[in-house]
C-alpha cells in the first residue's frame, strides 16, 4: 500500500508540473495589475547581425527586444523596405523576438533600409517604437547620398499623409504606369518626404495616391499624382517640390431620349423642383427649375414673370442648360420683393411626353439688402501677376470666386456666414482649377495658397479684414 501511495503522488505531482508548463506556453499575456502605467516603448537589446552591417550575406535579421511584441496581422503592411523587393520578406513575431527573413535575391553592392515605421508596439500598451530604421549594406560600404522634398495637395494647398513618393531608375514616363519603382518614401503631416543612404544615380521621381501594394499609376480619376519636369540627380539635386492632382472624371450630360409615353394618369404631370427650394432668392443668383427627364420642347412665349399681387410684369433672359434639364430664370432681382412665375400648360414637354396638366404659378420672394453683409478684404503680399482668383469656400465646397486685379476685394451684397479663403493662381484665366498633364505636354497643375485665417460675415454690417500671404 505504501508502495502505490507513493507511485499515485509522484505521478500527481509529474502530472501537476506538466500541465502547468503546457498552460504557461499557452496563456495569453497579462499584465500586472496596479501600479503605474507603462508609457515607455520596447527598447531594442540587440540584432543580429547589428545595424549598419556591410557585406552582408544572410538571408535573415533577428531583433530582441526588452518587452513582447504586438504581432498585427497587417504588420508586413506597414513595413518599408527599400529598395523594393519582388517578394516581400516574411516577417514573424514571437514574444520579444521580431525576424525579418527575406524571400527574395538581395542585390549585390546594395544598401537596404528596413523602415519599420509605427509597426512595433509593445503587447500590454501598445506603446509605439516610432520610426525605427534599420540598414545594412551588401557591398563594402553603406550609400550615404540624401535629398529631400515636399508635396502638397495642388487644388487645395493642403497635406495628405497618405501619398507616398517614388523614385524610378527608368526616366521614360510608362515606367511609373508599368513598372515597380526602386525607392519608396513616406510623406509626414506637414507633407515633407525624405530619402536617405541613396547610391549616385538619376531617378524620375512621382508622388501617388491609393498606391497600394503595386505603388503604379493605374487609375487618374481615383489616384492623387505628381510629377517633376526634371529628374532627381543624388548628390546633385537638394530639394524637391511636388504638387499632387486628381483629373476630374469626364462631364456626361444626358441627351433626349425616344420612351414610351407613360399611360398612367398619375405619371402624366411634369414634374420639377425649384432653387431655391424654400426661403428667398439670393439677389445675384437665377430662380432655377430642375427636371428628372431632359425637355424635348420648351416654349419661352409660354412663360411670364410679374411681381406681387399687381402682376407686373417683369423683364428677364432664360435659358436651358446643355442636358436640357435645367432652366435659369435671371433678372434684375428688387430686394424684398414677391416674384410669380406663370407657366402655360404646354410650355414644356419632356422625354416622357409629361406636361402640366394645367397653367401652374411659382412663387418666390427675393432677400432684402439688410440680409447681406458689406464686405472688404485687403489683402498683403498678393502676386497679381499669377492671375489670382478669391475663393471663398464652405466646407470643401467653393461657393464664390472672383478674380482680384488689385489685392481689394469689395462687395456690398455678401451672404453672411462662415468662410474659408483661398487664392487660386488662374494661369490659363478660365475662373476655374485645372489639373496637371502628365503624359505628352507635361504640363503642372494649377497651383492654390489657403489662407489660414477664416472670415465671418455678419449680416447688416460692415465686415472688413486686412489679411496677408
Amino acid at each position: 500500500m505504501r508502495t502505490t501511495s507513493i507511485i499515485s503522488f509522484l505521478f500527481l505531482l509529474g502530472l501537476s508540473v506538466y500541465l502547468m508548463s503546457f498552460s504557461t506556453g499557452c496563456a495569453n499575456i497579462i499584465p500586472p495589475s496596479g501600479g503605474p502605467r507603462d508609457s515607455l516603448p520596447p527598447r531594442l537589446l540587440n540584432a543580429t547581425p547589428k545595424d549598419s552591417t556591410l557585406n552582408f550575406r544572410g538571408d535573415r535579421i533577428v531583433f530582441n527586444f526588452d518587452e513582447y511584441i504586438d504581432d498585427p496581422q497587417d504588420i508586413s503592411n506597414n513595413i518599408l523596405f527599400t529598395p523594393l523587393f519582388e517578394i516581400n520578406p516574411e516577417i514573424s513575431v514571437r514574444s520579444r523576438t521580431v525576424t525579418v527573413r527575406f524571400r527574395d535575391s538581395l542585390e549585390a553592392n546594395t544598401t537596404y533600409i528596413l523602415n519599420f515605421g509605427n509597426a512595433l508596439r509593445d503587447i500590454n500598451e501598445s506603446n509605439v517604437i516610432k520610426n525605427f530604421v534599420y540598414t545594412f549594406s551588401t557591398g563594402p560600404a553603406l550609400d550615404s547620398l540624401t535629398f529631400s522634398g515636399k508635396v502638397d495637395l495642388a487644388e487645395t494647398g493642403k497635406t495628405d499623409s497618405t501619398l507616398i513618393i517614388i523614385l524610378h531608375r527608368n526616366l521614360e514616363d510608362s515606367a511609373v504606369v508599368k513598372e515597380r519603382p526602386v525607392y519608396v518614401s513616406r510623406v509626414d503631416a506637414a507633407g515633407n518626404f525624405r530619402f536617405q543612404n541613396l547610391p549616385k544615380d538619376t531617378f524620375a521621381i512621382y508622388a501617388l495616391g491609393n498606391a497600394g501594394t503595386v505603388r503604379r499609376y493605374q487609375n487618374p480619376t481615383q489616384q492623387f499624382f505628381a510629377f517633376s519636369n526634371e529628374p532627381v540627380i543624388t548628390g546633385v539635386t537638394r530639394d524637391v517640390t511636388l504638387h499632387a492632382y486628381r483629373v476630374p472624371p469626364p462631364v456626361t450630360t444626358s441627351q433626349p431620349t425616344a420612351q414610351v409615353r407613360n399611360n398612367n394618369p398619375n405619371e402624366r404631370r411634369l414634374r420639377f423642383t425649384t432653387t431655391p427650394a424654400s426661403g428667398s432668392l439670393d439677389l445675384e443668383s437665377d430662380f432655377v427649375m430642375t427636371f428628372p427627364s431632359p425637355l424635348r420642347t420648351f416654349d419661352s412665349t409660354l412663360v411670364s414673370l410679374s411681381t406681387d399681387s399687381s402682376f407686373t410684369p417683369v423683364r428677364y433672359t432664360v435659358r436651358l442648360d446643355s442636358s436640357r434639364t435645367a432652366l435659369n430664370f435671371r433678372s434684375q432681382w428688387k430686394e424684398g420683393t414677391e416674384y410669380n412665375l406663370i407657366l402655360g400648360k404646354d410650355f414644356a414637354e419632356d422625354s416622357a411626353g409629361r406636361k402640366l396638366l394645367k397653367t401652374d404659378t411659382l412663387n418666390f420672394t427675393t432677400k432684402k439688402l439688410s440680409d447681406y453683409g458689406q464686405l472688404r478684404i485687403r489683402i498683403r503680399n498678393l502676386d497679381t501677376a499669377r492671375k489670382p482668383v478669391l475663393q471663398f469656400l464652405q466646407g470643401d465646397r467653393v461657393v464664390f470666386s472672383t478674380s482680384i486685379k488689385t489685392g481689394v476685394f469689395v462687395s456690398n451684397r455678401f451672404n453672411p456666414g462662415e468662410y474659408d479663403l483661398r487664392i487660386l493662381y488662374d494661369t490659363n484665366e478660365n475662373g476655374q482649377w485645372d489639373p496637371g498633364q502628365f503624359f505628352g505636354t507635361k504640363r503642372q497643375p494649377e497651383l492654390t495658397q489657403p489662407i489660414s485665417r477664416q472670415l465671418n460675415v455678419k449680416p447688416n454690417f460692415e465686415n472688413e479684414f486686412d489679411l496677408s500671404l
